[in-house]
């Protein structure tokens, strides 16, 4: 199934791609090479067909790219990567203690200073 969402991803890239090259950055499109005013379904209308068709593609890519996620393939690299890394975390050595004396941790409440304690 993750095949199948790849290749229709692929499909969906390059007519995607094809229809953005037909676009004209000014707005002409296809319809600036037409100048009959009187076409009712022709050149004219080209642009709104155009841009729909770039959003109606661009849903459909992110559509199916985050679908192909849900059928992705779980093959036995992916589990042997995670129990590797479960024994490189639980294999792991702590650094030696050094022989300088640290100073203790003190777990009484820091007395107030100031004018509160004064009075």
């Amino acid at each position: 199934m993750f095949i199948f969402f790849s290749i229709l991803i692929i499909v969906a890239c390059v007519l995607l791609t094809l229809v953005v090259l037909i676009q004209n950055p000014k707005g002409g499109g296809i319809a600036s090479n037409f100048t009959a005013p009187n076409q009712l379904m022709g050149a004219r209308r080209s642009t709104d067909v155009v841009e729909k068709t770039t959003w109606i593609l661009a849903i459909v890519l992110i559509s199916f790219s985050l679908l192909s996620n849900f059928f992705r393939p779980i093959g036995e690299t992916q589990s042997s990567n995670e129990s590797r890394l479960k024994e490189d975390i639980e294999n792991v050595e702590m650094p030696a203690a050094t022989n300088q004396q640290q100073a203790p941790v003190s777990t009484q409440p820091a007395e107030p200073t100031g004018d509160s304690a004064a009075q």
